[in-house]
């Protein structure tokens, strides 16, 4: 069983590259670029894994505050089990100290939803780092909603937001961030009190 001086891993999926930066799919690297910024730390890459870090504190000085690594994996979405395997047993991580922040079609755009454990819905992150270790880590669900007619959900993660939708993007990537925030302090049902909508 975890305990409150085990550090937290913090991992933003997405797929690396220009390309894909500002794509659906890649809400939880923005997550993730964000909390490293308040935390006042650079991505690096890692030396035990195909994977970008940044290793710091959330939270107040004091013992309120919980030791980080935020992970940004750089091996595409479906492997990303590999690298936040690798910085898990790298970083003695309990499995319950995980959290993944990952898009999620089945919550609307504008919502989020927090939980530990469950299915994979598809995702290809999710499956990847299930497979890895179990199902047994809390997610940071980003919602996107569902593709718009008969457009196929794999076009739909790749693409990124639309003019609307961007418009409220920042906003949204700063309480998905506040969330993580929020689970590392308070707990789980805390955090999805004030932030499952």
């Amino acid at each position: 069983m975890s305990d409150a001086t085990d550090p937290w891993l913090i991992v933003g999926l997405g797929n690396p590259g220009p390309d894909y930066a500002a794509n659906r799919h890649n809400v939880g690297f923005m997550t993730v670029d964000l909390l490293a910024t308040r935390i006042g730390g650079k991505f690096k890459r890692a030396q035990k894994a195909q994977a970008q870090v940044v290793e710091g504190r959330i939270g107040p000085p004091g013992p309120g505050s919980r030791r980080v690594v935020l992970v940004k994996p750089m091996s595409y979405m479906n492997l990303s089990g590999g690298p936040v395997t690798a910085l898990r047993d790298f970083y003695k991580v309990p499995l319950d100290h995980v959290v993944a922040v990952h898009d999620e079609l089945d919550v609307e755009y504008g919502s989020l939803r927090l939980k530990l454990g469950g299915g994979d819905n598809g995702h290809n992150g999710l499956k990847s780092m299930t497979k890895a270790m179990g199902p047994e880590y809390h997610r940071v669900r980003f919602g996107i909603g569902r593709p718009p007619g008969r457009m196929q959900v794999a076009d739909f993660v790749l693409k990124d937001f639309s003019s609307a939708e961007r418009k409220e993007l920042a906003f949204l990537v700063d309480r998905s961030a506040d969330a993580v925030e929020c689970l590392l302090a308070e707990g789980l049902e805390r955090a999805q009190s004030a932030y499952n909508s």
